[in-house]
């Protein structure tokens, strides 16, 4: 005996979630207007694709791991000095990842490398790229971990999957020799295969302080990193401080701060 199945029941073997919910309402407005059966399937399933799209932007935004979502268009091309906004938006066409090339962006604290980072990662999920975003601290402790527990090779293998890896705070504090060696490593395996966009305060020439002092390790790393890639250097005062600025709250934690010194220094005096 021949098994009928109802079209909500062929959906769920189908796994076609948005037609079963969906095509009801769409059938009723297809019959009103007289569409072709050709006009009422694509509706359909170009219902599905874009239920589908969502979904799968969703999952590879939260496996990203972005600390917070930021865009190009709520960047401040005004504030930072050194951003050329033909360069990003010539980089957010996203060809830089087919080509395998690299982003650096370096700048003191604040002026904007973590949220262009993020944004052109973020660019890259709406395309469907699969990224990860973490700072250089965590990747190291995750690399000593795996080191540790002796799944090395499952960490570095895994390091590769992403086709955008961002790298963030590189410079903010110096390694060992062996966390130079986990980066060295992870470079290495990423390097023409895929796509990494790091961030830094330091200048290129202080990288070598960094890399516990090494210079063929530095040397080696840079060569990896810069071979490929896009330079964008950002100058200019904390974007963070001016907010506080514009708010008068920086003003207002300078004056706490020196009255603070100064009854620091009186209590001094007394105990002399």
């Amino acid at each position: 005996m021949e098994l009928t199945l109802s079209i909500e029941e062929l959906c769920k073997e189908l796994n076609l979630s948005t037609i079963a919910i969906q095509y009801h309402e769409i059938a009723t407005i297809a019959a009103k207007e007289d569409w072709q059966y050709a006009q009422f399937l694509q509706e359909l399933l170009s219902q599905e694709f874009e239920n589908r799209l969502g979904r799968s932007k969703h999952t590879l935004t939260k496996l990203a791991g972005f600390p917070v979502i930021k865009t190009l268009e709520q960047f401040d091309y005004t504030f930072s000095i050194g951003v050329n906004r033909k360069q990003i938006e010539e980089l957010s066409n996203l060809a830089f990842i087919k080509k395998h090339e690299n982003i650096i962006l370096l700048g003191e604290s604040g002026v904007g490398k973590t949220h262009l980072a993020i944004a052109l990662a973020y660019k890259a999920v709406q395309h469907r790229y699969k990224v990860r975003f973490t700072t250089i601290s965590e990747l190291l402790s995750q690399a000593n971990r795996a080191k540790k527990e002796k799944k090395y090779d499952s960490f570095l293998k895994a390091i590769t999957m992403p086709s955008v890896l961002v790298i963030d705070e590189i410079g903010y504090f110096n390694m060992s020799k062996e966390e130079a060696n986990h980066f060295f490593q992870i470079i290495s395996k990423r390097y023409e295969k895929s796509s990494t966009i790091f961030t830094s305060n330091l200048v290129f020439s202080k990288w070598v302080q960094v890399f516990a002092g090494d210079k063929i390790v530095t040397t080696a790393i840079l060569d990896r990193v810069l071979h490929h890639s896009h330079i964008i250097n950002i100058q200019g005062d904390s974007y963070r401080l001016k907010e506080k600025k514009d708010q008068g709250v920086l003003h207002s934690e300078i004056y706490k701060f020196e009255a603070k010194s100064s009854s620091f220094d009186n209590q001094k005096q007394e105990l002399v």
